[in-house]
């Protein structure tokens, strides 16, 4: 039986933990949880194991984009626990791939890409609810929302967006993404944006005019000059909206193979407040 490769995004974990309900350490609790939880995956089963991080909040995009999102109004005592993540995370045996260029949803496409390719691999799992992962589903790769333990493979991506996986970008465009800073196209919604694409499939290969549709859709000859007459700015969104796969991260599948914990863990780990961390790693590793 072949290899399954787990990829977490570091980043959406940091926030995750920092503002659960159950964290009373604003300081340090959400590194605490989230190296909690990556060695919760090991105790599950997970052998192979890579971790994309936000080293920076700004990438390239910023620059194709003036609204795109950056780190302002991040609260200081999240943000200050980026860094410590990813010492915390390495010092505990796991492959990291802090972002500096791209950012950690790039990490985890070049990841998909590398481990995909490799013959001894037969599942990818990408571990995280955003959206933009789902362009990456299909073949090996599926996507694990973890905390309400969701699967989406090519099939449940359709049956949620009602697009094809590769569609995923083309969606975002028309439709926008808030959480990214970018606004999509005036009077595009999901259910519009999924129709027409589920039919043509790409921004470029949707004609031009509503009466060349073979389709049927709601204030169509309107959505269709709003697509002209802002096509340019729809295939910049698409841009921004797509994985870049040429992110650095480990160079081989064996690399992300966890390591157990490495020389001076428990010191990270005290400092952390984080003991029964050290001894958690510790078990595992023997077991």
């Amino acid at each position: 039986m072949g290899l399954t490769v787990h990829l977490v995004d570091g980043t959406y974990e940091l926030f995750r933990y920092h503002y659960s309900p159950s964290n009373r350490d604003p300081d340090r609790g959400a590194v605490r949880g989230v190296v909690n939880s990556m060695l919760q995956l090991v105790e599950d089963g997970a052998t192979h194991i890579g971790i994309a991080t936000d080293h920076v909040i700004e990438s390239f995009r910023n620059d194709l984009w003036a609204d795109y999102k950056t780190g302002e109004g991040i609260d200081p005592q999240l943000k200050a626990q980026f860094p410590v993540l990813e010492d915390v995370l390495t010092a505990a045996g796991f492959a990291v791939w802090p972002q500096t260029t791209f950012e950690a949803d790039d990490g985890l496409a070049a990841g998909a890409a590398l481990a995909a390719a490799d013959e001894d691999v037969d599942r990818v799992v990408v571990c995280t609810p955003d959206k933009d992962m789902a362009q990456l589903v299909g073949g090996k790769v599926v996507q694990w929302d973890r905390r309400q333990d969701k699967w989406f493979d090519t099939g449940g991506v359709q049956e949620k967006f009602g697009v094809l996986p590769e569609s995923i970008p083309d969606y975002l465009a028309l439709v926008g993404d808030s959480a990214d800073g970018f606004p999509g196209l005036p009077g595009w919604g999901a259910k519009s944006a999924a129709a027409v694409l589920a039919r043509y499939v790409h921004l470029e290969d949707i004609p031009p005019s509503a009466g060349q549709w073979d389709i049927t859709v709601r204030s169509g000859a309107k959505l269709a000059k709003v697509l002209q007459d802002e096509l340019e700015a729809a295939l910049l969104f698409r841009t921004i909206a797509t994985l870049q796969p040429d992110a650095p991260v480990s160079a081989t599948v064996a690399d992300m193979a966890w390591q157990g914990p490495q020389d001076g863990f428990a010191e990270v780990a005290a400092a952390l407040d984080g003991d029964r961390l050290a001894e958690r790693a510790a078990r595992l590793a023997r077991g």
